[in-house]
Formats: structure tokens, sequence, C-alpha cells
């Protein structure tokens, strides 16, 4: 029995008994375990086309990600013909230092930078190989693995494709390839690991936005707005002029002990002790509502007060959550700093 992630093996396929992703956090991970994105496939018949929609995904990710994997380039915001220069010039220099393919990371960082999707004309071996590591460098991690959230009811033709893809994504990209949540009946040559990631005091990593059809999902970078959550996006966009939401934090750990579980939190102002959470519709799980729970208390007991919204709220009444927190950080810069700072 694997007894915490890094013990999960990234050389081969596995199966894991006991994690049914994406419901486990995979942004608070230790040192040495890799970056983790979760998958939900359908019921696929072939490995081409499954390849195909991963490699399509991942490339997505890779982009949404963009600057965490090329931070020199992050001051360039303008799409116009310099700044395109600008970046693959940088992404040329990076990828012979980082180990990467030079042309691939120069196309990346242009069509991250400019919205376009159609890539370059790579061979898929190459392309998973190069998003593997893109992946990776966003989280400061050196490998990046694939958990497979397996629908129920799969079909022998089914699992066959799955472990096919599996396979050729682990030989050609680098792959972990984890396979979680329903049993693969069928297949009895993958290793099984037993494995349950410890939960407490943590939030799951595909809480990104209100579209559960997704079937991607990647944790946050710290410090950013998760590119893949538009209410994220849209209350960046309205605090970024705003003076008196100076301080703000995006998506940042909190650890009250060294012994205690940490914490991520959607948004920090660390000087006024105050968490915004942004909750999805996966909140509503029981289990995931217990935890939530769970999670305020140890931040109410640090001294923090925790404001939740909904996806829903902070999209469609974008202002009132704007001027609710406004007032909240208004009332704690001017109440006696001692009624909410904690040793």
């Amino acid at each position: 029995m694997a007894q915490a992630w890094t013990d999960l093996p990234l050389d081969q396929p596995i199966v894991i008994d006991g994690w049914k992703a994406p419901g486990g956090a995979t942004d608070l991970l230790p040192a040495g375990a890799p970056a983790v994105i979760t998958y939900q496939p359908v019921a696929p018949r072939r490995t081409a086309p499954l390849v195909d929609d991963l490699l399509h995904r991942l490339d997505r990710v890779a982009r949404e990600l963009y600057p965490a994997w090329l931070p020199a380039a992050a001051a360039i915001e303008d799409p116009a013909g310099a700044g395109a220069v600008a970046v693959r010039s940088i992404a040329l220099r990076d990828g012979v230092a980082g180990g990467h393919f030079g042309p691939f990371l120069a196309d990346l960082a242009e069509r991250a930078l400019l919205g376009l999707t159609t890539p370059g004309r790579f061979t898929p071996e190459l392309r998973a190989a190069g998003l593997a590591r893109v992946i990776a460098h966003s989280f400061g991690r050196s490998r990046t693995a694939l958990a497979f959230a397996l629908p129920a009811a799969l079909t022998p033709e089914n699992e066959r494709a799955l472990i096919a893809a599996g396979r050729w994504l682990a030989d050609c990209g680098g792959l972990g390839i984890w396979f979680t949540g329903n049993d693969l009946g069928s297949i009895d040559d993958v290793v099984r690991v037993a494995f349950r990631p410890p939960v407490a005091g943590v939030a799951p990593a595909d809480d990104a936005d209100d579209d559960v059809s997704d079937p991607i999902g990647y944790p946050a970078v710290a410090g950013r707005p998760h590119p893949a959550s538009r209410a994220e996006q849209s209350l960046e966009a309205a605090l970024a002029g705003a003076e008196w939401a100076a301080g703000r934090e995006w998506n940042q750990h909190y650890q009250a002990h060294p012994l205690t579980n940490p914490i991520r939190v959607d948004l920090l102002w660390r000087a006024e002790r105050c968490v915004v959470e942004i909750d999805g519709p996966e909140h509503r799980d029981p289990e995931q509502f217990a935890g939530d729970r769970q999670r305020d208390v140890q931040l109410q007991l640090a001294g923090y007060a925790v404001l939740r919204f909904t996806n829903a709220q902070v999209v469609r009444h974008l202002d009132l959550v704007v001027s609710q927190l406004r007032q909240f950080l208004d009332g704690r810069r001017t109440a006696p700093h001692e009624r909410y700072t904690h040793a």
C-alpha cells in the first residue's frame, strides 16, 4: 500500500484502489510529487481518438497556464507582432536552457499569447512529451501525472482502449498514468496500488469553474486566479484597478502550524485576516460541504474571517460581491487592530 503521493509509480500505468479522482485534492502535494491533471473519459472504443482528445485538452491546459511555465514572458501582454516575436525568442532561449524542444515551446508560447488553438506540425510523441514538461514546470514539479477517473460500466473494448492510450502516454510522453474510480474488470496485467490520499483541510483540485461538463481539471497556480475559472477571472478583473483591493493574494496555501495540514484558499488578504472562497457546484457534495466547514473553523481559530460566494454569485452579481468585499475590508482596516490579529 502506498503511504504518500510520492510512493505512487510514474513509470507505468497503475490502478489506484481507494481514490476516486477528481474528488481528492491534488494542489497541496508534497515536494517530489508530480503535478496531477484529472481526466474523466467517456467510454472510448479506439485508442487513437482518445490520445488525440487528450493531447488537445492538455494543449489547452498548457496555454491556460501560460505564462507560469515561461515567467520571463510574463510582462508581455500585447499580442501584436512585436510581442509575439519577443515571446518566441524567450521560449527558444528558455527551451534550450531547460531541456525543452525550442520550436515546440516557441509555438506553444506564441499561441498562448495570441489565443490560437491549432498547434504546429509536431508529432504526437513530441507534443505529449513537451506538454508533460510544460505542465509540470508550471507547478514547480519535475513530472506530470494524468489521473483517469473511470466511468462505470465500461466494456472490455473500452478498457483495452484506455489501457493502450495510457501506455502510449507513459511511454511517449513520460506521463504518470493513474486509473482511479471504477475497476478495470477485464484487465489483469496492470499493477494495482492501494492508496487513500489525505483530504483533511484541503479543497478539490477541479473546482475551477461551474462547467461540470469539462472532463479535465487541474490545480491553480499560486499567486494567480485559476485560468479556467470564469468567476475568479471576473473578480480579479474587477479588483485590478481598485486601490482598496491592494494586498490580495490568489490561491495561496495557509498552514497554521507545521504539524497541521495546509489549506489552499482562493483569495486572501493577510493583513486584514480575510479569506474569500468561491464555490463551484461540487461544494454541495455532503463530504465536501463537511470538509469546507472544517476548513472554515481552522481559519477562524487562526483569526481569519471566511467569506464564501458561489461561482454564480460572482458571475451574475459581480458588483454586489465587490461592494461587499470592500465594505468588509474597510471595516477591518478601521477597526482596532487587536480584534482580528492573532499570534
